[in-house]
């Protein structure tokens, strides 16, 4: 089945890939989105949308009301991140950027945001060109810092929900390292919830010679990454999915040199809250019991950074736009796997008291995939989401997120007037 809507998608495929490569090759860092925006603020009038710019930092929402019915809220996130492109696309990313800390980094969607905002373009466009077979308000959002997880609460803060008005559902997807034609969806959760915490424990500094007068901190970080290795092995249920990874230990100067102090990074993930408490109580309970038993001359500190909400697709939601799914993609359209990754988009609805539904959408050539599943190395052939050759094929890939945009907003639109 193909909506009217889709009829169109000959006319918008030729615009799009131009779009696409061009935004692919001028990536932009959390925050600093401002020609993308500006391309996106401008596509949206062409298409005949209220736009407002500048929300959030460089978020951009385009509104088209429609008369009374349902409104739908499709979100895009736009940001890149700092890593060099090693995809060999004629249209690779060489761009580079000075980040938060003012360092000059290269620039890469290597996560495929540039994909997300194309599609959604292009199905706000579609939209548009057929108002006459609907009914409502469609609100296109376009979120700046996904990375960060912070572009949509600062788009929460700066007022969005009077702009974008009573909303009934949010629907947003994600390019992701499946075969492109694919679209998949699950009720309930999606993406995990993500939490880093930055860990520091303090001991007594002294010369390498004479560790009897040292606290050694080194040792003290030692034991708590053994330590907590024991947290989702033994204090989680099998069946509740956790992870908790060290990413990151800073100690010492120099060899003979025992510091005073080291440093650890943790990124937690889980998917209900009472295990992400769980953990984040275990954590802190392990460290300080670590630096009571070395005799740490102070407490340790503990921060928390970086926090990903848990992404938790609304069951009935969910069973809309894949049975909606299902009539336009056939067995393409396929069940979702728990996904470990994590983002922001809930802290939309969530701050809106509306549904949603999340879904994935493929970006691999199904050739290659499958060529890969063959041998058993998916894992070592396929590029996943922040590789530096993660690089979506261009088609079907922007075809099959258009499509999947349009037909979910479409389930909930009312029909022709």
């Amino acid at each position: 089945m193909t909506t009217t809507a889709l009829a169109g998608l000959d006319q918008v495929r030729g615009w799009q890939e131009d779009f696409y490569r061009h935004l692919h090759q001028h990536p932009e860092l959390s925050h600093q989105e401002r020609q993308t925006a500006a391309a996106v603020a401008e596509r949206l009038r062409d298409s005949g949308y209220e736009v407002h710019e500048g929300v959030g930092g460089t978020g951009v929402v385009g509104v088209l009301r429609n008369g009374s019915g349902p409104a739908v809220l499709l979100r895009a996130d736009m940001d890149a991140l700092p890593v060099r492109e090693q995809s060999g696309l004629p249209y690779a990313s060489t761009a580079t950027a000075t980040d938060s800390s003012g360092s000059a980094v290269p620039v890469m969607h290597a996560c495929g945001h540039d994909v997300h905002v194309t599609c959604l373009l292009g199905a706000a466009a579609l939209l548009a060109a057929t108002r006459a077979q609907w009914a409502g308000t469609v609100a296109a959002l376009f979120q700046p810092a996904e990375e960060l997880g912070d572009g949509a609460r600062r788009m929460v803060e700066d007022g969005v929900a009077a702009l974008v008005g009573e909303v009934d559902v949010a629907l947003a997807q994600h390019v992701l390292p499946f075969p492109a034609g694919v679209v998949a969806t699950r009720p309930g959760p999606v993406l995990s919830a993500a939490d880093s915490m930055r860990v520091t424990v303090h001991g007594r500094g002294a010369h390498g010679s004479m560790p009897q007068a040292a606290v050694d901190p080194v040792v003290l970080a030692a034991m708590i990454v053994i330590r907590l290795q024991t947290v989702v092995s033994r204090e989680v249920a099998p069946t509740d999915p956790a992870v908790l990874t060290v990413g990151s230990i800073q100690a010492g100067t120099k060899s003979n040199v025992i510091g005073d102090h080291a440093v650890l990074e943790l990124n937690i993930r889980t998917y209900s809250e009472q295990t992400r408490e769980a953990i984040l109580a275990a954590v802190r309970r392990i460290v300080t019991a670590e630096c009571q038993a070395s005799g740490s001359p102070h407490e340790p500190d503990f921060e928390l950074f970086d926090r990903f909400p848990p992404t938790h697709n609304d069951p009935d939601a969910t069973a809309r736009v894949r049975a909606a799914f299902d009539a336009e993609f056939g067995d393409q359209a396929q069940d979702l796997p728990l996904q470990s990754a994590s983002e922001d988009f809930s802290d939309l609805p969530n701050a809106l008291g509306i549904p949603y539904c999340y879904w994935g959408i493929g970006g691999i050539d199904a050739d290659t995939y499958h060529a890969a599943e063959a041998a058993g190395r998916i894992a070592q052939e396929i590029p996943v989401n922040h590789s530096p050759n993660f690089a979506p094929v261009l088609q079907p890939t922007l075809d099959t997120g258009t499509r999947a945009i349009v037909t979910a907003a479409r389930a909930w639109l009312a029909p022709e007037r």
